[in-house]
């Protein structure tokens, strides 16, 4: 387990409530039933003062979620570094899993073989492995994307109340995105736009 040593100070529920989601903290590194005696590098998944009742949710770089109460003595508490506080120790990483859609034109088997055989040349043989591959073929049409409100508002222009989120992607890509909070998306075939603005 490859671990650093840090100096830390722990915070009260009141310092945690004055933190944003861009300062580091570090938690408890405990992931899936698994104790580990350590602390892991995190942040807040809202602002403090968002939180209410001394509770707070933390994610941990490892995507592990915390529920911690700052106070509470039996629990681990959230910690920031400092130079005048004592010695923890932080878990570091391993590496980096990625979780992504990769689109390869023209895509086939053998393409995809020398992707990954280049890929284990690049890391070394057997550091890049495959799990729940999926492989689609992707429909060569191109789509315009847009988000609207999840409900529509009396008195507001259809097409005036909608954001572009993307134009000109393929449908496929769509099913990797999420839509803003109460909005939802609507797809139409791609128009190529027409620059219309008058010239000298």
């Amino acid at each position: 387990m490859n671990t650093k040593k840090i100096t830390a100070r722990r915070l009260t529920a009141e310092e945690v409530s004055e933190l944003g989601l861009q300062d580091e903290i570090f938690v408890s590194a405990e992931m899936d039933d698994l104790p580990l005696d350590c602390y892991a590098p995190a942040s807040l998944t809202k602002s403090g003062k968002n939180f209410e009742g001394g509770s707070f949710t933390a994610r941990t770089i490892f995507g592990n979620e915390m529920h911690v109460l700052p106070d509470n003595a039996e629990e681990s508490g959230i910690w920031v570094a400092d130079e005048a506080g004592e010695e923890i120790e932080v878990l570091q990483t391993a590496g980096v899993l990625l979780n992504l859609a990769l689109f390869v034109p023209d895509g086939n088997t053998e393409a995809l073989n020398s992707l990954y055989a280049a890929a284990r040349e690049a890391f070394g043989a057997g550091i890049v492995q495959r799990w729940n591959e999926e492989v689609v073929a992707v429909p060569d049409v191109k789509v315009d994307l847009f988000e609207e409100p999840s409900r529509g508002r009396k008195g507001a222009g259809g097409s005036q109340n909608r954001d572009r989120r993307a134009l000109d992607i393929y449908p496929t890509r769509v099913r990797f995105m999420e839509a803003s909070a109460g909005w939802k998306f609507v797809l139409e075939l791609h128009q190529e736009h027409v620059d219309d603005t008058p010239t000298i």
